[in-house]
């Protein structure tokens, strides 16, 4: 079967649905949270939408609590799982395109979510449908799972599997070709400033960051009791820095807002974090003790510092690579303090408790203590296993490709499984723009991925 010819052949069908997906702004919403809606009206939307397509098609459909839901095909006593999410993270700013619409420019469709995970999970759904219409006889089912909640800490997998059985083997396609055998632990580490905060901090406010999960791309101040010259010192600093931002004067007060970059929290030197950008100026600013100790804090745990090496967190292993941090919400109140939530990102090998206990000391001489908000352990599936090594050659034959599998700081689906890893669908090269301003997908590449999901369907459940 020419899967690649017949993924072409619907390239219009798949533009047109991932359009339609990318157009609903399925972003967690608490404000629209209910019982009905546990994630708010946006993701439980895009679960309706892909549940409705499924069905269209004659895929048998289930919605476990409007949380998740999977679409179904084939028999047989084992089931091959393909998970998949359809909820994205904010926007953020410095978006060229409209982020919820789907333009294509250039062989790019562009919007929040087309390459994580709208693009590869309508690539998928391609190849589920190209499957069923070929009428490939199938020795398993086949189950894509469909999660709202995998931006936010994984709620939604974690009740469907309460309620569902778990698939005997799986793929997330959420992640990068050739596939991802290694997915690093990932915990969330809140950071809280002790005491010493005075009557007239200097600091009134300061605020970061959306999500642990994202390198903040604006931060903003609002500061009183400060020298004038602090207008001439931004503009000095903004050029020595070569970043944006804006100050102005309000009667006493200062608001001051500068601008980052951003990026995924697994690869956060890829970003330019607005936080410490500003924590840096407001060093040789602020002088109060808890505002200074604040600054003082952000600037030396995480400037030109992503391993945690200043509070001995840092490790490194042949298996995943370093251990990453990502100080994604920055907060200051100038009655409460300081709070700093971070996405750590840790080696499969990682002596997690021990580490953290190390970390908890050092942090203490700066005036912070730490607490472990979540963790969610590595996820490892050695490379000889047979069920790697089918979809190593399923990729190959499509790209020529004989890279070895990878490691990622980014948690996908995948670990939520027995046996289960990332497959693509980013191809070696291009661009990582997930969470990014302008973030897109390359519309051929889509199509390539939906022959490689097809075939890879084939492979693992096709009666031989």
């Amino acid at each position: 079967m020419d899967w690649l010819k017949l993924a072409e052949s619907r390239k219009e069908e798949l533009v047109s649905e991932l359009q339609q997906l990318i157009q609903i702004e399925s972003v967690l919403d608490q404000e629209t949270a209910s019982e009905t809606a546990p994630f708010g009206e946006g993701p439980l939307k895009a679960l309706q939408f892909m549940l409705s397509l499924g069905e269209q098609q004659g895929f048998t459909s289930k919605n476990i609590d409007n949380v998740a839901g999977h679409l179904e095909m084939g028999s047989g006593e084992e089931l091959l799982g393909i998970l998949c999410h359809v909820d994205v993270v904010p926007v953020g700013d410095s978006w060229t395109y409209p982020p919820f619409k789907g333009e294509i420019v250039d062989g790019k469709l562009f919007g929040r979510g087309a390459i994580d995970d709208k693009g590869p999970t309508m690539a998928a759904y391609l190849a589920m449908k190209m499957v069923k219409d070929a009428g490939i006889p199938l020795s398993k089912r086949i189950r894509m799972i469909i999660g709202t909640d995998e931006e936010s800490g994984f709620r939604c997998v974690d009740h469907y599997f309460k309620k569902e059985e778990m698939p005997t083997i799986g793929f997330a396609p959420d992640a990068d070709f050739p596939l991802i055998n290694a997915e690093k632990g990932i915990a969330i580490l809140d950071f809280s400033q002790k005491g010493n905060v005075e009557d007239d901090e200097q600091i009134i406010a300061f605020k970061a960051g959306q999500r642990s999960n994202m390198v903040p791309d604006q931060a903003n101040v609002i500061l009183h009791n400060v020298s004038p010259s602090i207008e001439e010192e931004f503009q000095l600093f903004l050029e020595k820095n070569n970043t944006e931002g804006t100050l102005t004067k309000e009667e006493e007060r200062y608001i001051i807002t500068i601008k980052g970059k951003a990026a995924h929290a697994m690869e956060p030197e890829k970003g330019r974090n607005a936080a410490v950008l500003l924590s840096k100026f407001l060093q040789n600013i602020v002088t109060t003790k808890a505002s200074q100790e604040f600054v003082t804090f952000v600037v030396n745990t995480f400037d030109g510092d992503h391993y945690g090496q200043s509070i001995n967190l840092d490790y490194y292993d042949e298996m995943s690579g370093h251990t990453t941090l990502n100080p994604g919400v920055v907060l200051f109140h100038h009655k409460r303090g300081g709070h700093v939530q971070v996405s750590m990102r840790y080696s499969v090998s990682y002596s997690f408790e021990e580490k953290i206990t190390e970390a908890s000391k050092k942090v203490a001489t700066f005036g912070f203590a730490l607490d472990v908000a979540s963790n969610s352990a590595p996820h490892y599936v050695p490379e000889d296993d047979e069920f790697v090594q089918k979809l190593l050659k399923v990729y190959r034959k499509y790209t020529g490709d004989n890279s070895k599998p990878l490691s990622t700081g980014g948690g996908t689906y995948a670990r939520t499984m027995k046996k289960g890893v990332a497959f693509g669908m980013l191809f070696p090269g291009e661009p990582d723009v997930a969470h990014q301003a302008d973030e897109f997908v390359v519309v051929d590449n889509l199509v390539k991925a939906a022959a490689i999901y097809a075939e890879t369907i084939v492979e693992l459940a096709g009666e031989k």
